[in-house]
């Protein structure tokens, strides 16, 4: 038994219709929301590794760097407080002295005045301290009748060191001594310190160095 042709168009809408019901369900019916991706796991991080102790910041070497001028310059004071020969030293250590106040004051005078002034001050020094050669120095030491008993005794007096400089002037300068000796008492004692002052007149061109009292 053959099919009747007009069957054919009923079966074809029937078939559209239910593509037509079908596609409006698809388009109704939520999807369901697929798995969120895997975010890639994140990369370990290498620990900073802690600075060393031998390593100091930048901070830490601008505040040492007084500290070490600081340290400096204490050790180059203290060296030069050093240079000088401890008390009791003896002769060995007068050399020092002298250099030590030839450093601190520079030569200022003609070498001639210069030893005259040494030669005076070193007389004066001694007449005044021993009472040897006061005789040559009237104006300093006074009537010799009436002159005071000497303060010191001649066995171990010694002149240390020894300076001329000008002071403040052409015509006026200063001797200035170191020495040691024994007082009346028996106590020696080195490193003591005079000064002689003198000024200078000028006879027939030839200049005269004379002491002035001391006060």
């Amino acid at each position: 038994m053959t099919t009747s042709p007009a069957r054919s168009p009923r079966l074809l809408l029937i078939a559209t219709v239910v593509l037509v019901v079908a596609g409006v369900i698809m388009l109704t019916v939520p999807q369901t929301p697929s798995a969120p991706a895997t975010s890639a796991p994140r990369r370990a991080t290498a620990p900073t590794a802690p600075p060393t102790a031998t390593a100091p910041s930048s901070r830490t070497a601008q505040a040492s760097a007084p500290a070490q001028a600081t340290a400096s310059t204490a050790s180059t004071q203290s060296a030069g407080a050093s240079a000088l020969p401890p008390h009791g030293e003896g002769v060995a250590g007068d050399a020092a002295i002298q250099k030590s106040l030839q450093d601190a004051w520079p030569a200022d005078l003609a070498a001639d005045d210069e030893h005259k002034l040494l030669a005076a001050g070193r007389g004066l020094l001694r007449a005044d301290a021993t009472g040897v050669g006061r005789a040559k120095w009237p104006a300093i030491s006074g009537d010799p009748d009436q002159a005071i008993a000497p303060a010191f005794a001649t066995a171990r007096f010694r002149i240390q060191a020894a300076i001329a400089r000008s002071d403040g002037s052409p015509d006026k300068a200063v001797v200035h001594l170191v020495w040691a000796g024994t007082d009346r008492g028996g106590t020696y004692t080195d490193r003591r310190i005079t000064d002689w002052y003198f000024t200078a007149t000028s006879t027939k061109g030839a200049s005269t160095w004379t002491p002035q009292p001391r006060t």
